[in-house]
């Protein structure tokens, strides 16, 4: 449904420019096949926008004049959903660059109501009017590198780009693009890196010149059952798996370890299983200490020794002296 959509929503784009299109033309436009332009043209004219069809061997398609795209038909619960989406994309800024994903959304956060049933429009003003969004510092990203990497994984085939590593060194790397994954306001390309025959993961906004080659590969298995699975175990690194069972409820759990790496699982109303990766026990402590609850510490037996020895040094802090 996701590319009926899309197909119906690029043919009508395309005939809105009021030019006369052959049917190959338009189905090489489009990247489909003749038979699936004609089916998607009837769809077209189901929904009652006037096509006109010119058959033979000059023949061609040609929207009708004056004709529109029509409202979005978004419920109430999408057209907050989508209102809300684009208020947390603006949240994410470094305030250098407009332009950027951030910027967009920010434009498209203060229009969305003319796209909209006029039935929604007062809603969505009204909503929008009452939202205001803590901006976080983080990297903005070009919508034109997302789309670029997302149009060569959709084709398979391989794409090159300049890439600036976290210490500045830059390089130029040729990558098999599987996925882009969202992350901590942040956007990473998982990817296999050609001259280093490896799965490797990319920020995004340190992407410049991404290019397509044209040059198809064929689909590699994922090495995890996601690629934010994947991207989760390789940011990782020396970190040390903690479980700790809590007694708490899951929200109140998960209030204090925001933005931690980590899976939180509800076993009853008030009590709770904490998966978290540390790179120190000191760190986990604290955290710890701020839900003023209850906790049993499952594993490992390292990290069981080091607050059996944090406890005692506790205790004997409030011993007379």
């Amino acid at each position: 449904m996701a590319d009926v959509t899309r197909r119906m929503l690029a043919l009508m784009a395309t005939l809105q420019t009021g030019r006369r299109f052959s049917g190959e033309e338009l189905a090489d436009r489009l990247e489909v096949s003749t038979r699936t332009l004609r089916r998607d043209v009837e769809r077209l004219r189901g929904y009652g926008y006037p096509v006109t069809t010119q058959p033979g061997p000059s023949g061609y398609y040609r929207l009708g004049a004056g004709t529109t795209l029509p409202p979005m038909v978004f419920d109430d619960e999408e057209a907050v959903a989508t209102l809300i989406g684009l208020a947390m994309v603006t949240s994410g800024v470094d305030g250098a660059h407009p332009g950027r994903l951030d910027d967009a959304a920010r434009r498209a956060f203060g229009r969305i109501d003319q796209l909209l049933p006029t039935s929604l429009r007062p809603k969505v003003r009204a909503l929008r009017g009452s939202l205001e969004t803590s901006l976080q510092p983080v990297p903005t990203t070009d919508p034109g590198t997302l789309v670029t990497i997302a149009q060569a994984a959709q084709r398979h085939q391989v794409v090159t780009f300049d890439y600036r590593s976290a210490s500045g060194v830059g390089s130029v790397r040729r990558v098999e693009p599987y996925r882009h994954v969202l992350r901590f306001l942040r956007w990473y390309l998982l990817g296999w890196d050609l001259d280093r025959a490896d799965w490797r993961v990319f920020r995004v906004d340190r992407i410049d010149a991404p290019r397509i080659t044209g040059t198809p590969f064929p689909p590699r298995e994922l090495p995890a059952d996601s690629a934010e699975e994947y991207l989760r175990t390789a940011m990782r690194g020396d970190r040390r798996e903690v479980v700790v069972t809590i007694d708490a409820a899951g929200e109140t759990v998960a209030d204090v370890f925001t933005w931690q790496d980590c899976t939180i699982e509800s076993l009853a109303p008030d009590r709770t299983r904490l998966t978290v990766w540390i790179e120190s026990p000191q760190w986990l402590i604290l955290k710890l200490a701020q839900l003023d609850a209850d906790f049993t510490v499952a594993a490992p037996e390292p990290f069981r020794d080091w607050c059996r020895t944090f406890a005692a040094r506790l205790a004997a802090s409030m011993e007379d002296h």
